[in-house]
């Protein structure tokens, strides 16, 4: 449902996180933090706002937030555990389509990157093709932990992005 941004100032701190807080996975501290900003001028004031609590917030903290999101079309996701918004996002690629062959690459993709990481790939879904997005999880594959700490975060953001675009309306 979505709500204009003056009811969202206006909400009490416990139903703007419950509100805000499915923007970023199994995270409503975010939108805890971020509540105190309000009243929000923009939409992407209120962005702003949720980004800049990220990136205030600790690298265990950070690595938690990335941690919170699934596997790529992973286990999650074949069970239909995924949040109603993951579910959704990965529709958006075909992810819930893959070929047999492209499922058994995702899935060597997925154990790769934890196993490096010790984080699930995240990636916005929403911002690439089904091929984007596995040429993007080849390539990070092989980064280093900080600056794939960092991608996600900034993938995260852009997540972040959609679904307020989502939750907010124009009114």
């Amino acid at each position: 449902m979505p709500f204009d941004l003056p009811t969202l100032n206006r909400m009490p701190v416990a139903e703007f996180v419950a509100t805000a807080g499915p923007l970023y996975e199994h995270s409503p501290w975010i939108a805890e933090r971020a509540a105190v900003a309000r009243p929000f001028a923009s939409v992407e004031a209120l962005h702003a706002e949720l980004v800049a609590v990220i990136a205030a917030a600790s690298v265990e903290e950070q690595v938690g937030l990335i941690a919170a999101h699934p596997d790529l079309a992973g286990k999650l996701a074949v069970s239909g555990q995924l949040t109603a918004e993951s579910t959704a996002e990965q529709k958006t690629a075909r992810l819930d389509r893959l070929s047999p062959a492209d499922f058994a690459r995702i899935t060597a993709l997925n154990d790769a990157y934890r196993a490096r990481f010790g984080f699930p790939f995240v990636i916005c879904v929403r911002d690439h093709t089904q091929a984007g997005i596995f040429e993007a999880f080849e390539k990070r594959v092989a980064s280093e932990r900080a600056v794939e700490i960092e991608t996600a975060l900034a993938q995260i953001a852009r997540i972040g992005w959609h679904r307020l675009q989502a939750l907010v309306s124009a009114a």
